[in-house]
C-alpha cells in the first residue's frame, strides 16, 4: 500500500520556511481530505495543495514562495490542471511577473477563458493595452470578464473613449452587461464629462433592471455630479432603494466637487442619522467641504469626530485634515498634526509644503521640501510645484534654481504643470529672460503656460509685451480665461491704455464672460484708471454676483481717483448688501479716512477690526498707522504701531513717514534706526521719509549721509522724489543756488514736482530770479498750472515788484488761467462740511463768517496781525486793501 504524503510535510518540503499561512491552509487542506467517508472519492492531494498556495501567494503577493512551489511543482512532475495553471498564472500577474505569466500560459496544453482573462487583465493593468488586446482578439469565446477587463483598461490607461467604444463593442457582440460594465463605462463618461454618453448608458441600465443596484447606482450618481449635473445626481441618490456607504461617499463627494459644500455637509448628517458608518473617502470629503467654506471651527469638530471615530492615526484622514488646517490658515494647527501622525506619506508631505506655499511662508515650505528629500519617500509633480509656489513666494529666484535642476534630473521638467510652477517662479522673482526661456523652450503649452508668461510680463512691467503676448496666445487659438483677461486688463490699466481696454471688454462680452466677478473686478479697475468712472460703475452695477473682490475693485477706483466721499457712500452700500469686508476692503476705507481726514469714521472701521479679529494682519495694521498719523493723531498711530505683533517695511514706513510729515524729525530718524535695528530692509519710500524727517530739522549734513547710504549701503538708486528731498534740505538752509545746481546736474530728468519744490523755498528766501526759472519750468511742463504763477506773484509782492505782479496778471488772463480755489472740511457729528475760499453756499454761512471777523477783531485786539500771503483772483483790481481780500483769502 503506497504511503500517503501530508500536504503539511509537502509544504515542508516545497518552502523550508514557508510563512504560517501556508501551514495553516495545509493543515485546513489535510483535516478536508482525511474526514471524508471511505467510500467517497478523495481529491487529488497534490493539486488541492499547489493551487491552494498559488492562491495564497497571489493573495500576498508573495513571489518568492510562490516561485518555489513553481520550482517544486516542476521537480515533482506533477502536471498541472487548467486550475492550477490559471492559479499560477494569476499569482505572477499579482506579483507583477508578467513574463512567467505568459511562459506559463504558453507551455499549457488547454487553456479556458479563465487563462485569456488573467493575461488581458495583466497586461491591461501594466498599460500595455495592444498585448492585451491580442489576447482579447485570441480568445475563441469571450464572457463579461474578457470585455470587462478591456473596458477597466482603456480606462486605467486615460483611453477612456476607446473604454466606451469597447463597451458599445460588447453591447453589438450580445454578451449582457452586469453592473461592474456599468461601474467601469460610467466611470470613462466621468472622466471625459460626457454627460450626454452617460444619459444613454442610464437608459440602458434602466432597461436591463439594474437602476436598484446599490453600485450601479452609485456610478451613476457619480459620473453625474461630476458632469456638472448635480440635481440628476440626487435624484439618483434618492432613487436607490438601499444605500451603502459607497453611494454616500459618492454623493458627498459629488457635492463637493460642485462647489456645494454646505449640501454636501448636511448628506453627511443624514448619513450619520442612517448609521452608515464613515470612511476614508467620506471624511477627505467633509475636510474639503471645511476647506471651501473656510470653516475652521467646524473643521477642528470634524477632527475630533475622526479621533473618536478611530481614524486618529489613519495617514489619509490625517492628510485630508492638514489639508483643511492649511486652506483655512492655520498652519500653525496644520503642523502640530504633522508632528503627531506616527508616520509620513508623500501625500501628506505635499499637503503641508504647498500649505505653507498659499500662505506665504516659503521658507517654512523650503525646510518641509528638504525634510521630504531626506526621507527616502521621492517626490512627484505637486511636491515640486509647491516648492516652485513657496520660492515665488519669497522671491528668491536662488533657491527656485536648485528647485528647477533637481526637476531636470528627473523626468519632472517635461511634466506640463512643474514647468508652469517654473515659469511662474520666474516671473514672480523678476527673472523675465528665465521665465521667456523656459516659455519657449516647452513643447506643449496650455492655457496655464500663457497665463504665468503673460502675468510675468505684465508684473515686471512690461505692457507692450504683454498685449504681444495675449495676440500671440489668440493666433495659437488658445481660447483665454478669466486669468488671462485679469492679467491682460491690467497691463491696459497701467499703461492707461482705455482703447486696447475697451477691445478686451469686447471680446469679454463675446465669450459670455462679462458678468463674472472677478472679470468684471478687473474691468472696473481699468475703466477706474483710465478715469472712466461711469463705465466703472455700471460695469459694476450689471455683475451678476458681486463678490468682495468686485465691491472691492470699484471702492479702490473711486479711492485713486480722489473721490473718497462715493468710495464711503459704496462701501456703507456694500454692508447694506451683507457683503462682508476683507483686510483690502477695510484698508481702502481706512486709506480714504485718511486722505478725508475724518478720524471718527476710521476709529469705527478701527472697532470692526479688532472684532472681526483682523488687527493683527501686517497690511491693516500698516495702514491703520498711516490713517492715525494723516488724521492728526500721532499718539494712537504710534499706539497701532507698538501693538502690531509683526511689522514689515510697509509699517514702519507709515510710522517714519507719519513722524516726518508732523515735523517730529528726532523721532522719523530714531524710528529709522530701530528699523535697522529690527533687520527690517528700507526701501525708496522709506528714505523720501528720512530725507523729508532731515528737511523738517534742517540736518543737511545728516540727509546728505542718508542719500548716499541709499547706494552704498542698500544698492538702491535716487527716485526723483528723492532728489526733490535733496532740493528741499539744500535750499531750505538758504543754499538755493546748490538746490538749482543739484537739478541742473542730476542724471534724472526734473518734474514738475521738483521745480515747485525749489519754487517754494524761493519762497522762504525771497530768491525771485531762480524762482522765475522754476516758474518757467513749470509752466513748459504743465502749461495750465496756475499755483506756479500765483506763487511767484507773491514772491514779487513780498519784494516789492508790483510791476512784475501786475505783468504776471495780464499773462495769467491771456493764458485763461485762474487760481484754483483753496478747500478744506470739517467733520462735525458723523457729517462732513466742505468749504471752498470765499465760499457762501453753505446753510450756515453767515454766521460763520460773523465768527470769523469776530476772530480776526480778538486776534488784532490782542496784538496779533494776520499771516495774509498776497494772493490775487482774477477779478481783483486792488492789492492793498485787507478787508477785501479777507473773503478771498482765509480758508474756511
Amino acid at each position: 500500500m503506497a504511503k500517503r504524503t501530508s500536504p503539511l510535510c509537502l509544504v515542508a518540503r516545497i518552502c523550508p520556511r514557508p510563512p504560517i499561512i501556508l501551514f495553516n491552509n495545509a493543515l485546513q487542506t489535510f483535516s478536508f481530505s482525511t474526514l471524508l467517508a471511505p467510500n467517497q472519492s478523495k481529491p487529488s492531494t497534490k493539486i488541492k495543495t499547489f493551487s491552494h498556495i498559488f492562491q495564497e501567494c497571489s493573495n500576498h503577493r508573495s513571489l518568492n514562495p510562490g516561485k518555489q512551489a513553481h520550482a517544486r511543482m516542476i521537480i515533482s512532475g506533477f502536471v498541472p490542471t487548467i486550475f492550477v495553471s490559471n492559479c499560477l498564472i494569476q499569482m505572477y500577474v499579482k506579483c507583477s511577473h508578467l513574463n512567467n505569466a505568459y511562459k506559463v500560459f504558453d507551455r499549457m496544453n488547454q487553456r479556458d477563458v479563465i487563462s485569456y482573462n488573467t493575461m488581458i487583465f495583466g497586461y491591461a493593468g501594466f498599460g500595455k493595452m495592444d498585448i492585451a488586446r491580442e489576447f482579447f482578439i485570441s480568445l475563441p469565446q469571450r464572457d463579461v470578464v474578457s470585455w470587462n477587463s478591456m473596458i477597466s483598461g482603456f480606462l486605467q490607461n486615460g483611453e477612456c473613449r476607446k473604454s466606451i467604444e469597447f463597451f458599445m463593442d460588447m453591447g453589438r457582440s450580445g454578451v449582457r452587461f452586469d453592473p461592474t460594465t456599468f461601474a467601469v463605462v460610467l466611470k470613462a463618461c466621468a472622466s471625459l464629462e460626457e454627460g450626454g454618453v452617460g444619459i444613454q448608458v442610464h437608459g440602458l441600465v434602466i432597461r436591463m433592471g439594474f437602476d436598484n443596484d446599490v453600485i450601479t447606482g452609485s456610478a451613476l450618481l457619480d459620473m453625474y455630479a461630476k458632469c456638472k449635473r448635480l440635481d440628476d445626481s440626487l435624484r439618483v441618490f434618492g432613487e436607490i432603494p438601499v444605500k451603502n456607504w459607497v453611494s454616500w461617499s459618492a454623493m458627498i463627494a459629488g457635492c463637493v466637487q460642485n462647489d456645494q459644500y454646505v449640501e454636501g455637509l448636511e448628506l453627511f448628517k443624514e448619513m450619520q442619522s442612517a448609521g452608515i458608518g464613515v470612511s476614508q473617502s467620506i471624511y477627505a470629503s467633509v475636510f474639503r467641504s471645511c476647506a471651501g467654506l473656510s470653516a475652521l471651527k467646524l473643521g477642528s469638530q470634524f477632527h475630533g469626530h475622526a479621533l473618536k471615530c478611530g481614524f486618529g492615526w489613519d495617514i489619509i484622514v490625517g492628510t485630508a485634515t492638514l489639508d483643511m488646517y492649511a486652506k483655512c490658515g492655520s498652519m500653525t494647527d496644520a503642523q502640530k498634526l504633522f508632528n503627531s501622525l506616527p508616520k509620513h506619506s508623500l501625500q501628506c508631505y505635499n499637503a503641508i509644503i504647498v500649505g505653507y506655499a498659499r500662505n506665504d511662508q516659503g521658507f517654512e515650505a523650503l525646510l518641509l521640501f528638504r525634510l521630504l528629500l531626506k526621507s527616502g519617500l521621492g517626490f512627484d509633480e505637486i511636491s515640486l510645484s509647491g516648492a516652485f509656489s513657496a520660492c515665488a513666494s519669497i522671491k528668491r529666484d536662488i533657491e527656485g534654481l536648485q528647485a528647477h535642476a533637481l526637476a531636470v534630473k528627473t523626468t519632472f521638467s517635461s511634466n506640463i504643470c512643474v514647468a508652469n510652477a517654473i515659469l511662474d517662479m520666474y516671473g514672480k522673482c523678476g527673472a523675465l529672460a528665465e521665465a521667456v526661456h523656459m516659455f519657449n523652450g516647452m513643447d506643449r503649452r496650455d492655457a496655464v503656460s500663457w497665463n504665468a508668461i503673460i502675468a510675468a510680463q505684465e508684473q515686471n512691467g512690461n505692457e507692450e509685451d504683454t498685449l504681444a503676448l495675449f495676440a500671440s496666445m489668440l493666433r495659437s487659438r488658445m481660447e483665454p480665461d478669466e486669468f488671462t483677461y485679469g492679467s491682460i486688463l491690467k497691463a491696459c490699466a497701467s499703461k492707461q491704455a482705455l482703447n486696447s481696454g475697451m477691445e478686451i471688454h469686447n471680446r469679454i462680452i463675446k465669450s459670455g464672460m462679462g458678468f463674472e466677478s472677478f472679470v468684471a473686478g478687473a474691468l472696473v479697475d481699468m475703466y477706474c484708471k483710465c478715469g472712466m468712472v461711469e463705465e466703472a460703475e455700471k460695469i459694476h452695477n450689471r455683475t451678476e454676483k458681486q463678490t468682495t473682490v468686485s465691491w472691492n475693485a470699484i471702492i479702490s477706483g473711486f479711492s485713486l481717483l480722489e473721490q473718497s466721499e462715493n468710495a464711503l457712500s459704496f462701501f456703507s452700500w456694500m454692508l447694506e448688501m451683507g457683503v462682508k469686508p476683507d483686510n483690502f476692503t477695510y484698508a481702502i476705507v481706512l486709506d480714504t479716512c485718511a486722505n478725508l481726514a475724518t478720524i471718527g469714521l476710521g476709529k469705527q472701521i478701527h472697532a470692526q477690526i479688532i472684532k472681526q479679529k483682523l488687527h493683527s494682519d501686517v497690511y491693516i495694521s500698516s495702514t491703520l498707522v498711516d490713517m492715525y498719523s494723516k488724521c492728526g493723531n500721532m499718539q494712537d498711530s504710534q499706539l497701532v504701531f507698538e501693538k502690531a505683533p509683526d511689522r514689515d517695511f510697509v509699517t514702519w514706513n507709515a510710522i517714519i513717514c507719519g513722524y516726518a510729515q508732523h515735523g517730529l524729525g528726532e523721532e522719523a530718524l530714531k524710528a529709522f534706526e530701530n528699523m535697522q535695528l529690527q533687520n527690517v530692509n528700507p526701501n525708496h519710500a522709506t528714505f523720501i521719509s528720512v530725507l523729508r524727517a532731515c528737511a523738517h530739522i534742517g540736518l543737511v549734513d545728516k540727509g546728505l549721509y542718508y542719500f548716499n547710504a541709499m547706494v552704498s549701503d542698500y544698492g538702491l538708486d535716487p527716485q526723483l522724489e528723492h532728489y526733490s528731498c535733496m532740493v528741499d534740505i539744500i535750499g531750505r538752509s538758504g543754499r538755493v543756488g546748490e538746490a538749482l545746481q543739484l537739478i541742473q546736474e542730476m542724471p534724472l530728468e526734473a518734474d514738475a514736482v521738483m521745480w515747485r519744490t525749489l519754487l517754494n523755498i524761493c519762497k522762504i528766501h525771497g530768491e525771485f530770479k531762480i524762482a522765475e526759472k522754476a516758474t518757467n519750468s513749470i509752466l513748459q511742463l504743465e502749461p495750465q498750472d496756475s499755483s506756479a504763477c500765483v506763487l511767484l506773484s507773491n514772491i514779487y509782492a513780498d519784494a516789492g515788484m508790483w510791476a512784475k505782479v501786475s505783468e504776471m496778471r495780464k499773462m495769467m488772463r491771456q493764458n485763461k488761467l485762474k487760481k484754483e480755489p483753496g478747500c478744506s472740511w470739517i467733520e462735525v457729528k458723523e457729517e462732513v462740511h466742505a468749504f471752498l475760499v470765499g465760499d457762501k453756499a453753505h446753510e450756515r454761512c453767515e454766521g460763520i463768517y460773523e465768527m470769523l471777523d469776530l476772530l480776526i477783531s480778538e486776534m488784532k485786539w490782542d496784538g496779533c496781525t494776520p499771516d495774509v500771503d498776497f494772493s490775487f483772483d482774477g477779478e481783483a483790481e486792488e492789492y492793498e486793501q485787507p478787508e477785501e481780500l479777507r473773503s478771498g483769502t482765509y480758508n474756511l
